[in-house]
């Protein structure tokens, strides 16, 4: 009844095995990938023929992660897995970006890869095993896919790379001072295609290091794809890319001249405007026949490359007329909003970025429900990217795939230099409103973020900088690397990569490549160049500021810490949490109380911190032996009386302690309510309090010595 095929081999620490022939087998290909007992199921399908009209590449990818794959049930109402999480989009993403560049050129026809995580060992991250589900999934389909592709994780500890480290030690990197990178890496036999990382100040040469290594360890995971299809692969489609070369041939001598002189135009919405017009003009000189042809987007595309990157080759020369290697000019503004807690504006040429921090406490902290078990983060940074940033009318709503992505390469870029938060005990969320764009606003939220952040007091180890790189590679052999690309350049070139970090090394690096010719020597140039951007961006950001301020917002929180012994949790929370909040109500600052014992205490008002402060230190401190306390007669009996003296802590003052000499009751002396000064004399067997009134001075309380306490 089935047709299994299976492959396996040892790679790194654990067993991966390749399955096909059992499941999901009207698919075009289906894989289930097992990485130690970590297993993701990848289905393929693709459309037989292209819509007609249709002049681009629909390929969609989904990773989709199954709570009971770790033995879990969803939080939240509803108990089923709802909308893709941040996670899934993210993994979504890493997929699509090296196997998209791989499918034949002129392939217009639907694809759809399903990546379903079925098993986690809470040991292996599933989205490397799912990469290469998908690959071999799409390997064995017949689809027109040059690949394969496969990935690898790299750690990096005490100067050697890790491959494949463990969730756990990438879900702590920031507060693991031994592990400093995560790069996920992606490619073919020959190249690298994709790069994503997170990184704690490498230098170019350990990151361009890091790269090497994950290439190099997954040649056995390509070899063990390539086993897989030997014995499973079904017939290739017969395929034909469209021979558009006469077309092609007409759109130039229709316009070549006015795309070029269009591309001469520095503004980009002139520019855009003019390129449009050109368009125009040269679907005028077309037959109708011409005109009707699916190819016709492809071509009038490929003339609009080759003009931009002619140019940039051979004449060094850019759309908007700098060299190579300039960054377009920068100007930096902070505390720009009057009442939030940081702000900046940052702008660089036609791409700006408003970044905002807000400061909150434990409260706001972000509680994620992953399938290896539920934490927290501290650190949220949210990126927008509205239809007017780039002067379009176009859909406004919740976050797509890409605005998930850019925020999520921010986030990474500015996590190596939060301060830790038993230093800094503040949630920090920030939110870059991209204005204007023409090119990596994703790197405008990293300068703008640091800058924001130190405008709001944030005492970060160094500003960060990002800078995006692109390059032209001709088919000669001939390249140019580009220092802080324009939005055409990222669309009609080979690779987008980009480099944030501190003057001391970079804190994330993110590659895609479109072409499968990159060499560890154009990478090196690009990292190289990509340092000198960064530094001239750290050095313009640095005029509007350099460190983080020393006084806060006055709408900012304030937060102050305090260690309590555990044992003395439940008498601060009290029953069913009376005492807590009665301390939030009398004080009006807001509590947070951990299980190790550490109390985080917000306000904007100080005397609301100290009022709370004071409160729970009269909870859990403990009174001392020989030390005088005032306090308040809250019963008499006739052996002596009780007095409340410290917090909420009674003792007793025997008949024969309340004065030097005898007396018939001790309400010949003392009420209840009276206020009166104490000793603590110490603790009987029992445990129970003893006290001393006779020996205090009761209009002073100071202690009487000597001939003064006789006489008393």
């Amino acid at each position: 009844m089935f047709n299994i095929v299976k492959k396996e081999m040892e790679w790194g620490h654990d067993t991966l095995s390749l399955e096909t022939g059992k499941i999901a087998r009207q698919a075009d290909g289906c894989v289930i990938a097992t990485y130690g007992e970590t297993s993701v199921m990848a289905a393929v399908t693709y459309a037989k023929a292209p819509k007609p009209g249709q002049d681009f590449f629909p390929l969609t990818v989904h990773y989709n992660e199954k709570y009971y794959a770790a033995g879990k049930v969803p939080g939240g109402f509803f108990k089923r897995e709802a909308r893709p999480t941040e996670k899934e989009t993210l993994t979504s993403r890493l997929i699509d970006r090296p196997i998209r560049p791989l499918f034949v050129d002129g392939f217009k026809n639907e694809v759809l890869v399903i990546c379903t995580v079925l098993s986690h060992d809470l040991e292996n991250d599933p989205d490397i095993v799912a990469m290469i589900a998908a690959s071999a999934a799409l390997t064995i389909s017949g689809a027109p896919f040059m690949g394969p592709i496969a990935g690898a994780r790299v750690g990096f500890v005490d100067g050697d790379y890790i491959l494949n480290p463990s969730v756990d030690d990438m879900q702590g990197l920031k507060s693991n001072p031994e592990q400093r990178l995560d790069l996920v890496v992606a490619g073919t036999k020959d190249a690298v295609m994709m790069v994503e990382s997170e990184a704690y100040e490498l230098s170019e040469a350990e990151m361009l290091g890091a790269v090497k290594f994950g290439h190099e360890q997954m040649q056995p995971v390509l070899d063990l794809i390539i086993a897989l299809a030997e014995d499973a692969a079904k017939e290739p489609m017969d395929f034909q890319a469209p021979d558009y070369s006469e077309l092609f041939a007409a759109v130039k001598a229709a316009g070549e001249d006015l795309m070029r002189s269009a591309y001469a135009i520095t503004d980009k919405q002139e520019r855009t405007s003019a390129v449009s017009a050109a368009k125009d003009a040269i679907k005028s000189k077309l037959s109708e026949e011409q005109l009707e042809d699916a190819n016709l987007g492809t071509a009038l595309k490929k003339l609009e490359s080759s003009v931009l990157r002619g140019d940039v080759v051979k004449n060094g020369k850019r759309i908007d007329g700098r060299a190579l290697d300039t960054v377009r000019p920068i100007v930096s503004e902070v505390g720009l909003l009057p009442r939030t807690h940081g702000s900046a504006l940052f702008t660089r040429g036609e791409t700006q970025g408003l970044v905002v921090t807000t400061l909150g406490t434990g409260d706001d902290e972000q509680i994620i429900d992953a399938l290896h078990g539920n934490f927290r983060s501290n650190f949220l940074l949210h990126y927008n990217f509205p239809p007017y940033s780039v002067g379009e009318v176009g859909r406004f709503g919740p976050p797509g795939r890409r605005e998930i992505g850019h925020g999520k390469l921010a986030w990474r870029a500015l996590q190596a230099v939060l301060p830790s938060a038993t230093d800094f005990p503040y949630t920090i969320r920030l939110v870059s409103e991209i204005t204007e764009s023409n090119g990596s606003s994703s790197m405008a939220s990293v300068c703008g973020g640091s800058l924001s952040m130190m405008d709001a007091g944030v005492p970060l180890k160094a500003p960060v900088a990002g800078v995006a790189m692109g390059l032209i590679l001709e088919d000669n052999g001939d390249y140019a690397v580009l220092t802080d690309i324009l939005g055409d350049e990222d669309h009609l070139g080979d690779m987008d990569f980009k480099v944030a970090g501190t003057e001391a090394g970079i804190t994330s690096l993110q590659m895609d490549i479109k072409v499968a010719g990159i060499t560890p020597e154009i990478m090196e140039k690009a990292l190289e160049q990509a340092k000198a951007g960064r530094v001239h961006i750290l050095g313009e950001m640095a005029k509007a500021l350099t460190a983080g301020r020393t006084e806060f917002s006055a709408h900012a929180p304030r937060i102050e810490t305090m260690q309590i012994p555990t044992d003395k949790i439940r008498e601060v929370i009290g029953s069913g949490g009376k005492v807590i909040r009665e301390i939030v109500e009398t004080s009006g600052a807001k509590v947070d109380i951990n299980d190790d014992g550490i109390i985080k205490i917000a306000s904007a008002n100080a005397e609301a911190i100290q009022k709370a402060y004071d409160m729970i230190h009269s909870i859990v401190a403990e009174p001392e032996e020989g030390k005088v306390y005032k306090g308040k007669v809250v019963k008499i009996v006739d052996f002596g009386a009780f007095v409340n003296f410290f917090g909420k802590r009674d003792g007793l003052v025997h008949v024969s302690q309340i004065e030097n000499r005898r007396l018939n009751h001790p309400s010949d002396v003392l009420k209840e309510g009276q206020e009166v000064w104490v000793k603590l004399l110490g603790f009987d067997d029992r445990g129970k309090v003893r006290l001393a009134m006779k020996m205090v001075d009761q209009e002073s309380g100071t202690e009487l010595v000597g001939e003064d306490a006789a006489e008393e």
